[in-house]
């Protein structure tokens, strides 16, 4: 019995130990501010009008799970807009209701920063937020904080922004708003280019894994009463801008074969 009370006491302090370390090493992972809880995120994306059709949407990739499930946030005559980085995914909703308010989309971006609920404000959570907000008119304005992780950045075209952070470097998002600009045809293959353009110019810096898609106007959508011309997510590919290209193609044949085209 002796024995057994003492290797249990061992295996008890050799637990309490290891356990000790652990709770130390998560310590310093969370209180240095170099240093995020959570692996970065690459991400890079594009808003777009197309003022000829009143459509607005935009598109996304990521390195990084199921990317559309929170980064894209569109309504019909409202607008759209794309939190990512250090995603506070409540400024796609805010982001929406303050353009129903009337906001422009400069007032939006200060408002939402000026509102960030982040208890501190020094800390590299709120001052590395990255996020677009577009109109629906194609009204547009883009905020990159300066700790987003690098390379971070963001360009504003006519009728366009392109936003991305820990690229390959600002190449991306030049060569996304000149696929954008430089692309005939529905929006859903503009927005399409700029992302094939972003990638082709070294796109995320630590690869690929999903993308997304949304395009939205009154009564734009093939059903009735539906305002979402399309809605695309590929959730987990080794090529999700490819896979995202053959789903836009489909979704082009699909709305000319309900117009009789």
């Amino acid at each position: 019995m002796k024995t057994l009370s003492t290797f249990t006491g061992l295996i008890a302090v050799l637990l309490l130990a290891s356990a000790s370390a652990l709770i130390g090493q998560v310590n310093t992972e969370f209180t240095d501010d170099t240093i995020a809880p959570w692996s970065p995120v690459a991400t890079f994306s594009i808003l777009g009008y197309d003022r000829n059709t009143g459509e607005v949407g935009g598109a996304v990739q990521s390195r990084v799970f199921a990317v559309g499930n929170g980064v894209l946030w569109a309504e019909a005559n409202v607008g759209v807009v794309t939190t990512q980085a250090i995603v506070d995914v409540s400024y796609g909703p805010q982001g929406l209701e303050l353009l129903r308010q009337g906001l422009s989309p400069q007032e939006i971006v200060d408002r939402l920063l000026s509102d960030d609920p982040d208890p501190r404000p020094e800390d590299w959570t709120k001052l590395g937020r990255q996020f677009s907000v577009m109109d629906s008119q194609g009204n547009v304005a883009t905020h990159t904080g300066p700790r987003a992780s690098d390379w971070a950045g963001h360009r504003v075209g006519t009728y366009v922004s392109a936003q991305g952070n820990i690229l390959a470097g600002p190449d991306v998002v030049d060569m996304m708003i000149e696929a954008f600009e430089g692309t005939e045809g529905h929006l859903s293959f503009r927005l399409q280019a700029a992302l094939e353009a972003g990638q082709a110019a070294g796109g995320d810096s630590r690869g690929m894994q999903s993308a997304a898609m949304i395009i939205v106007k009154e009564d734009g959508g093939v059903w009735l009463n539906n305002d979402v011309v399309l809605r695309l997510q590929v959730d987990d590919s080794d090529n999700p801008i490819a896979e995202l290209r053959r789903l836009v193609e489909l979704a082009a044949r699909q709305r000319d074969r309900v117009r009789g085209r």
